[in-house]
């Protein structure tokens, strides 16, 4: 799992390269982790022209529904997309933890502290 604090008033959008530069990707056997994944599942905030291009660069499939004022994408995999609801349990998950939920903390630092804390506690 990689986290990444921003503000508040920013998109999330502008932080996928970031992401995936930080990411890695555990094999299912023995090997070092790999770089990139193969897809990336998002919901409609992250289909614009920038995040869409910066994954057909790097070669990963976009599991992305096309917005409304968008051309429909016939090749969007929905079956892929519903795997995308694990991401969803897992942030509802850590935000039953009440400082992780109101961000309590000024600094950033701290804030990804105790979020560290909170993701470490759900994997145990």
């Amino acid at each position: 799992m990689v986290v990444v604090i921003s503000g508040g008033e920013r998109h999330e959008s502008r932080f996928v390269p970031v992401l995936m530069e930080r990411g890695k990707v555990k094999r299912a056997g023995r090997g070092r982790p790999r770089l990139r994944p193969r897809r990336v599942a998002g919901d409609k905030g992250f289909s614009y022209r920038p995040v869409r291009t910066y994954l057909r660069r790097r070669g990963i499939g976009a599991v992305i529904p096309t917005r409304s004022d968008q051309r429909r994408n016939p090749r969007f995999d929905r079956v892929a997309y519903r795997q995308r609801n694990r991401v969803e349990r897992t942030i509802n998950r850590l935000k039953q933890f009440r400082r992780v939920a109101t961000r309590y903390e000024k600094r950033a630092v701290h804030y990804l502290a105790v979020l560290t804390l909170a993701s470490i506690l759900l994997w145990l």
